[in-house]
């Protein structure tokens, strides 16, 4: 069961990193703004996983969210839903946990 939790955690974490590494393609120093932003949201990482121990987040996550401008979260969420057609792999359907 350990090994589970931190299974999810490590996948959540490289979602995380998957995320600031794709948002880095963007304008340079808009870029750096925004991967900063979203390094920031580490934090975050234990409220995002599936079967996460506490599904609240900290105040600390809380923090870090507002202060992400929604374009860079906007922005990255649009190049991260692109990957699975660049990586040539089928679409992810997550319509029925919505």
């Amino acid at each position: 069961m350990a090994s589970s939790k931190s299974l999810s955690y490590q996948t959540g974490l490289l979602v995380l990193l998957v995320t600031v590494l794709v948002a880095q393609q963007s304008h340079t120093a808009e870029a750096q703004v925004c991967s900063s932003q979203l390094n920031n949201l580490n934090v975050c990482a234990p409220f995002v996983v599936p079967g996460a121990a506490d599904p609240q987040p900290s105040p600390e996550c809380c923090t870090a969210l507002r202060s992400v401008d929604h374009d860079c979260v906007c922005n990255t969420l649009r190049i991260a839903s692109r990957l699975p057609s660049l990586c040539n792999i089928p679409a992810i359907a997550c319509s029925s946990f919505f």
